[in-house]
Formats: structure tokens, sequence, C-alpha cells
């Protein structure tokens, strides 16, 4: 959905909860003096258990650049927990160079003022962001200009016990290939599995939201079209009708802990992000695939995060900056970074390389999401990504339908209603409608 140029600016001038940068970053590690002295910080939450990766790029980048040092800071366990840590340092706290920034965050930073268009500074300090995979890079555009690099980058995947596939004499090779074909296998599942559920998915503190999107796609439905919520649309109640049903049939299961539900082998099936891949492979005590989500497609959205740069340090210290976010999503980085967590490589040239192409070969579990990244997938709607708190709200709706089983269309209705309200008191007054 493109963001015409007034309507960003209006957005930005408008939001209360812009950031006056140059006036908070008094203490910060962003402002220490106009020269660009001082360490360099680097806020994240480790996506997919990276710090140890992580760690290792900020100490190759120390060695390499005394002169411009670099400090990676845990600045919480999610991509929530460093929002909120970041909107605590805008308020007067020491403030970040550099923070990773999720698919659900980007957004609002970008149009509060808290973090920088980054394309002028592509051009001065020589970063190759053509190199970018395309869809990843414009992930983050706003009208020509980007607001973040590609770094920890993931789609849906559906992993499946190959076991388990093989006892309930289905394919081992792929995965169902619509939801209803899901319904089919489950039964076969269960019952190769001792009566396990077919499928384990995350809950709706847990992002459910995002990968439900995919299964509403499928149906037909969606959150949002533009900018109207469209969660009352018929095909958007037969999809969440069908999540309630598959929960109740035991098919599917909520779980706190899906992933580890997965790989003890209690599940014949997880719905995870490609960025569990790594982790899955160490404990998974048996042989698993992984597959696209299913359709009809594009079924699946992309997700995770890419990391921005923080607006009101100064110029030099954006200069060392942007090299150091160009250094963490280099070819090689970007390879040893996806290769350790599963997470896809956000470069052309990293794909094409040889090393990765050789792991690629040896490991085609990781194929999968680069593969649903051309053919499966699409954008997120408004309402998940760009509407305030649209993934908490629609989360907690989807623990309502499944964990409590209240009614879908009553549930919808409401998702409908507050989201619609945001949506014209915030957004519709800019467009001028």
């Amino acid at each position: 959905m493109a963001l015409n140029r007034r309507l960003f600016l209006t957005l930005a001038g408008a939001s209360t909860v812009t950031a006056t940068l140059a006036a908070c970053a008094g203490g910060g590690s962003g402002s220490q003096g106009d020269e660009g002295t001082g360490t360099i910080q680097f806020w994240s939450n480790h996506p997919g258990s990276s710090k140890d990766l992580e760690q290792a790029m900020i100490d190759a980048w120390n060695k390499a650049n005394p002169d411009s040092p670099a400090e990676l800071v845990t600045a919480g366990s999610s991509y929530e927990e460093l929002a909120q840590k970041f909107n605590a340092a805008l308020s007067g706290g020491d403030l970040p160079d550099i923070i990773v920034a999720s698919d659900v965050t980007w957004f609002n930073f970008a149009l509060n003022g808290q973090t920088e268009a980054l394309d002028e500074l592509w051009t001065s300090e020589g970063v190759d962001s053509a190199d970018f995979v395309d869809s990843l890079r414009e992930d983050y555009a706003l009208e020509g200009k980007h607001y973040g690099m590609p770094y920890s980058r993931s789609t849906c995947l559906m992993y499946l016990n190959k076991e388990m596939l093989a006892k309930a004499g289905l394919p081992t090779d792929r995965g169902p290939q619509t939801w209803e074909e899901f319904d089919q296998w489950a039964p076969a599942l269960m019952e190769a599995s001792g009566g396990k559920p077919a499928l384990v998915v995350p809950d709706g503190t847990d992002y459910l939201d995002w990968y439900f999107q995919g299964m509403i796609w499928s149906f037909g439905g969606a959150y949002s079209k533009d900018w109207k919520a469209t969660f009352t649309d018929e095909a958007s109640i037969k999809a969440g009708t069908f999540l309630q049903e598959q929960v109740a049939a035991g098919h599917i299961a909520i779980d706190a802990d899906p992933t580890t539900t997965f790989s003890l082998g209690n599940a014949a099936g997880l719905l995870q992000s490609t960025g569990s891949l790594a982790g899955l492979a160490e404990t998974a005590t048996f042989e698993f695939i992984t597959a696209y989500l299913p359709g009809p497609g594009p079924s699946c959205p992309t997700g995770g995060a890419g990391i921005a740069l923080v607006a009101g340090i100064s110029p030099e210290r954006k200069k060392k900056a942007i090299k150091l976010m160009d250094f963490l999503t280099s070819t090689q980085n970007t390879i040893t970074f996806s290769q350790g967590t599963g997470y896809m490589p956000v470069r052309t040239s990293a794909l094409e390389h040889p090393d990765e192409v050789a792991f690629l070969d040896a490991n085609p579990n990781a194929r999968t999401a680069i593969n649903q990244l051309a053919e499966n997938t699409k954008s997120q709607d408004a309402a998940r990504v760009f509407v305030s708190g649209g993934g908490q709200r629609i989360g907690g709706g989807l623990d309502r339908i499944t964990l409590k089983q209240e009614d879908v269309a009553t549930v919808f209705a409401e998702l409908q209603e507050e989201t619609q309200k945001i949506i014209d008191q915030d957004i519709t007054p800019v467009l001028g409608k």
C-alpha cells in the first residue's frame, strides 16, 4: 500500500508522540559531541537467539575499525521490549545509534521522526543498496525513501515431522497445499502420533496474528484493504471460523511454547518463523521438512526486522553508524547470520555466493523460505503493521476465538470497529476525505 508524500509528512507532523531528538539526546551515546566521538551503540533483542553471532560481528568490526568502536546492547528479549526501551530513551534517556526495528515498529518510528531516511547516506558512504533483495529493501520504503536495512528477515514456515508423515501414509516431501487439504491430513497425522495435534501454533501474545494473516488471505479475506478494515467480510469470517473449528477438533493446538512442543515430538507440525530453523535443527530428535504456508497463494506474509538509524545524532556519527549497518548486513555477515539462525540472506550477492549455494544444497529446509519469498508472499495488511497496536489487538481477538471459543462474528465485529475507529480518527482526516 503506497503512502503519498502529503500523508506521510502530515502524519509525521501531527503525531502526538513525535520526539524532538536533538533536545532529548543530551546524555546518550548518540550525542557525544558533533565530532562523532564515543562508542556506537547497537541495540538488539538478538533475534533468533543470535547474541553470540551479533557479538562476533561487533568484535570483528572493532578489530578492523579501532577508531570507530561499537557496542552491542541487549535492549529486550523481543521486538516489543526493544521498542518500549527505545521509546523510554526518547523521553530523556541515553539514546542508541542503531536499533533493531521490526515489521510492526519501524513504520511508526519513521513517521514520528525517531529514525532517519538512509538514502543520502547510502550514496555518500558508498553503500550498495541495490544489492539488498528488492522486496526486503522495499519493505522499509516510504515515498522513495528507506528507513531501514533488511536484517533478520523471515517468512512463516510449516514444519512437519517426516516420520509422522510417513506413518500416516502422507507425502514426505511437501506440506498440505491448501488448508482444506490440511483438514484432510489432520486425522491421519493425529492417529499416527497417538492423538497428538496435527499442528501447533503460537498464541496471540506471540504473533498468532502474523501466522493467521496468511490463512485469512488464503480464504480470500484480509485484515484490511488499504485503509479500510475488512474483518467482517464474509471471507475473513470464514477463515476465522475455520481456525476455530480446527482448534475445537484438536487438529490445531494453540501453544505458549509451540517450538518446544514440536521439537519433543508432541505435535506432527508447527507454524513458526524461518528464524527458528537453526534452533530446531539442533533440538529436534527427528527428521523434519519445511513447507510453504498452505494456499492458494500468496498466503504468507514476510516478517522479522531491519536495522534503523536513530535520528538526532551528529552527522559524523551518522556516517560511522551507516558504515556499521552496512557491515552488519554485508555479504559475508548475512551468510553467517542466516546460516546460524535460519533467517533469510538479505543480499542477492549472498544468495549467489558459493558458500551459500553449497549450504542451501546441503540444507534444503533453508531454501524453502527463500523460494517462498519469491512465490508465495505479499506485503502485510495495514491493520496489523501500520495501525497503532494492530498486531496485539488482532492477537487478542484470535485468542478469544480459539482458546475461549467465543463467537467469531462477534469478535471480528469488535476488531472491525476498533481498527476502523483508529483509522478514521488518526489517518482518514489526513487523507482529506
